[in-house]
């Protein structure tokens, strides 16, 4: 199965992988905020809606929430960024994830950029 990719406008790549939806930090995020020292991961949300905060960054240029650009249930989060929040520097989508996400609505992944907007 294919897997989609699709980016929001705050920052964030998408990955849709069958009814899994793996979200994490852009090239235009990490731009944005130059390299991420801290990063707040809220592990203990298992439901999240459009517009919650996803993570709490504070980077080289920015201190930041950004915001989820779906809804649905937790799934994991990536808690290797706890110890090693710099992992969001990386531009491989295996380490810069933040959250897994399932029970999404399909039409608000579809709303999504098909292209990083610079």
């Amino acid at each position: 199965m294919a897997v989609e990719v699709k980016y929001s406008s705050n920052g964030l790549w998408v990955a849709k992988n069958g009814e899994h939806y793996r979200i994490g930090l852009s090239e235009k995020g990490q731009d944005d905020l130059g390299e991420v020292m801290f990063a707040d991961v809220p592990k203990e949300i298992k439901t999240m809606k459009a517009g919650d905060s996803l993570l709490g960054v504070e980077g080289a240029k920015a201190v930041t929430e950004l915001e989820s650009p779906l809804s649905g249930e937790v799934v994991q989060f990536n808690e290797e960024l706890l110890n090693s929040p710099e992992g969001l520097n990386n531009e491989d989508q295996k380490s810069n994830w933040i959250v897994e996400l399932t029970n999404v609505d399909i039409s608000e992944f579809e709303k999504l950029e098909n292209d990083i907007q610079l």
